[in-house]
């Protein structure tokens, strides 16, 4: 979900600007995770946003991913499976937000997991390629600023190139 359809990392910088007023450039951010784009002293803060009511509340929607999936879920069964296990406070507004920008993706087809392995699908489009490592099927990574530098998996840099895959 976030880095795929939630822009995460909007917020991210968003509230890190506004908390310690440092702009984080996407220069800033290539081929590294948030946490080493920031002074080590700001590491433990940016973690805390994670588990502060508010932060999943209102991301904003990856372009093209409500057109592309709408038109996907009209020929595949589709999930949307988010790591949230270690954010519990992620649950609720995860969740209201999909019910506001994909209404049509069914309530029975989210999934919160920890591990993705459990997912027993054809494809899983991830910005993280270690969720890839035992999913049994095929692992598709979606371009973010921290896995510009990965090349085992076939990549997605937009959800325009999605649906040059799949439809």
């Amino acid at each position: 979900m976030d880095e795929v359809i939630a822009d995460a990392v909007q917020r991210f910088t968003e509230w890190y600007h506004r908390d310690f007023n440092v702009l984080l450039t996407p220069e800033h951010l290539h081929g590294k995770r948030l946490l080493e784009a920031v002074a080590p002293d700001h590491r433990k803060p940016l973690r805390e946003y994670l588990d502060t009511v508010g932060f999943f509340q209102d991301l904003p929607v990856m372009p093209d991913s409500q057109a592309v999936l709408r038109q996907m879920a009209d020929r595949y069964e589709l999930f949307i499976a988010t790591a949230a296990m270690g954010f519990p406070l992620s649950f609720g507004e995860k969740f209201e937000w999909l019910r506001t920008h994909f209404d049509f993706i069914p309530t029975s087809h989210v999934v919160f997991c920890g591990d993705k392995s459990i997912l027993n699908a054809d494809y899983l489009i991830d910005d993280n390629a270690y969720n890839f490592r035992d999913f049994r099927g095929e692992g598709i990574l979606f371009t973010s600023h921290h896995n510009v530098h990965e090349t085992q998996y076939r990549r997605v840099n937009n959800w325009k190139e999605v649906a040059e895959m799949f439809l």
